[in-house]
């Protein structure tokens, strides 16, 4: 792949790209950016080339995942002086209205407090199929764990996720209307 295909590539999957590298630094905006920046300069320098055994999209997840944890290796030592992440702000839909999206923000909230509290490779799974729309054996491939790690990792997450929501009071909104669920926001 030349540089101008490769070129093509990053920009098509860049908003993915940075959700991915989003959940891999913790949330942490400026790490996100940074690993995102250190992989594009990788790929693009044919320090990671791509070899075309998986999809571009799968290959880019694992080069971010791996990214990600080096910079967090490197980044122990600063890790106390840290406050905090920002949560970036929600924007708000121009087709919605405001309590609505005060409503699905909240709800986000609580869905992202639950996601956080299952093991990492459970959550990994999670937001990998749901939030990124790999398969399982894409998924399996940018954890660098077998197929059937991955299913049990995802079937595993998912039934820890339903406990969690149950706990945080988030209802399931197909059985409830949202007045009724009004009751679950803090």
């Amino acid at each position: 792949m030349d540089t101008s295909q490769l070129r093509a590539q990053l920009e098509l999957y860049h908003r993915e790209s940075y959700g991915w590298a989003l959940s891999c630094c913790l949330r942490n905006p400026v790490d996100a950016d940074s690993v995102l920046q250190t992989v594009y300069v990788k790929v693009l320098e044919g320090k990671a080339r791509f070899d075309g055994k998986a999809a571009f999209k799968t290959w880019l997840f694992s080069v971010i995942r791996k990214t990600a944890a080096d910079h967090r290796r490197r980044r122990m030592l600063h890790r106390f002086r840290l406050v905090g992440y920002e949560e970036s702000n929600a924007r708000f839909s121009q087709d919605e209205n405001p309590d609505d999206a005060v409503y699905h923000s909240e709800i986000q909230k609580l869905f992202r407090r639950a996601l956080a509290r299952l093991p990492a490779r459970q959550r990994e799974t999670l937001q990998l199929v749901f939030y990124h729309d790999l398969s399982l054996a894409e998924a399996a491939r940018v954890m660098g764990v077998s197929i059937g790690s991955a299913r049990t990792h995802y079937d595993r997450g998912k039934k820890q996720l339903r406990q969690l929501a149950a706990e945080l009071g988030i209802a399931d909104e197909t059985q409830l209307s949202r007045h009724e669920n009004q009751a679950t926001i803090p």
